[in-house]
C-alpha cells in the first residue's frame, strides 16, 4: 500500500529513473557479516517501493532474507530448495512460480523464500546434471515478469553461490568498513572470472558497496580509500552508514523503509536503488 505520506520521500529520491530492462543482480561476498542480506532486502524493497516490479530470491540456507521480509521460515512449505533440486509435487517438479510469496506491505514485491533445507542442496547438487545452472533455468520462466531480480547469496563460494552468479547479469559486492575488509575478495573475483569464462560470459561486476561506514572513525575512512584503490571506478557512490535503525529492522521483519523511512539508513538504501536503476540506462 502507498497511502502513507512517507512514500512521497521515496518518490522524491527515486524520481526521474526510467523503466529498466529486466535485470538479475546477485548480492555476494563469501565473508560473513558484511551487510549482504541487509543490502539484498533493503535494495529490493526500495526498488519495489518505487514501483519497479521486483523479486527477492533467497539462496542462503540461513533464510535471513526471508525472515527479514516478515516471513516465518518455519511456515514455508516449499522453498528454493525444492525448486533447484527439482523436487516433485504430483507429476511435475516444483516451479519458482509455485513458491512465490507476495509482500503484504509493498505492492510490487514478491519473495522466493529459502529454508534450512538449502544447506543439503549443496551436497545433493554435486551429483546432478547441469548443477551450476539450476537457478538460471528456474528463473527463466519469470525473468520477463520482473524489472529487477535480486538474489541473496550464501556467505560461501559453494554451488549455491555459483548458481546465483551463473543466473545473474551482474554481482553487487558489499564490503564492510572494518578490519580485514578486503580479505577473501581476491578469491571471490577469481570465482567471478572463472564463471565468466565457463558458465556466464555476460556476468559483470555491478559495483562494490561500502557498508557500516562511520565517518567519525579513521578506520572507516582508511578502509574506504583502500577499497577505492582496489576496485577503482567500480566503487558505488552510495555509502551505507552504520545505523541503529538498519540493525533493528530485521528483528521486526521489515525493510528499513517500512521500519523508519526518515532514518539515514533508509535514505542511503533509497539512493542505492536510484544508483542501480541509473546503471541500467
Amino acid at each position: 500500500m502507498r497511502h502513507c505520506w512517507c512514500w512521497q520521500h521515496v518518490d522524491n529520491l527515486l524520481s526521474g529513473c526510467e523503466e529498466p530492462v529486466g535485470r538479475v543482480i546477485a548480492v555476494s561476498n563469501q565473508k560473513g557479516g558484511v551487510g549482504k542480506t541487509t543490502t539484498a532486502v533493503n535494495l529490493v524493497a526500495c526498488l519495489a517501493a518505487a514501483e519497479h516490479k521486483s523479486l527477492l530470491v533467497d539462496m542462503d540456507p540461513q533464510s535471513n532474507a526471508t525472515t527479514g521480509m516478515g516471513i516465518d521460515k518455519d511456515t514455508v512449505k516449499t522453498s528454493m530448495y525444492d525448486v533447484i533440486t527439482h523436487r516433485s509435487r504430483g507429476e511435475k517438479p516444483v516451479s519458482i512460480k509455485e513458491i512465490l510469496i507476495k509482500s503484504p506491505d509493498i505492492q510490487y514485491l514478491d519473495i522466493a523464500p529459502a529454508s534450512p533445507d538449502l544447506a543439503a542442496a549443496e551436497i545433493e547438487l554435486v551429483n546432478m546434471l547441469a548443477r551450476e545452472r539450476r537457478l538460471a533455468e528456474a528463473l527463466e520462466p519469470v525473468r520477463s515478469e520482473y524489472e529487477f531480480i535480486i538474489i541473496d547469496s550464501p556467505p560461501s563460494l559453494g554451488l549455491l553461490t555459483v548458481n546465483a552468479l551463473t543466473a545473474s547479469d551482474s554481482v553487487l559486492i558489499p564490503i564492510q568498513c572494518e578490519y580485514y575488509a578486503l580479505e577473501g575478495l581476491a578469491e571471490l573475483l577469481n570465482t567471478i572470472r572463472l564463471i565468466q569464462k565457463t558458465l556466464n560470459p555476460k556476468l559483470a561486476v555491478e559495483g562494490a558497496l561500502l557498508t557500516m561506514f562511520d565517518g567519525r572513525l579513521n578506520l572507516s575512512r582508511q578502509v574506504a580509500e583502500d577499497v577505492k584503490g582496489y576496485f577503482s571506478d567500480k566503487v558505488l557512490d552510495t555509502v551505507i552508514p552504520r545505523n541503529v535503525k538498519i540493525s533493528e529492522s530485521p528483528s521486526f521483519g521489515k525493510p528499513i523503509i517500512l521500519y523508519d523511512i526518515m532514518s539515514s539508513g533508509s535514505e542511503s538504501y533509497l539512493k542505492l536503488a536510484k544508483e542501480i536503476v541509473e546503471h541500467g540506462k
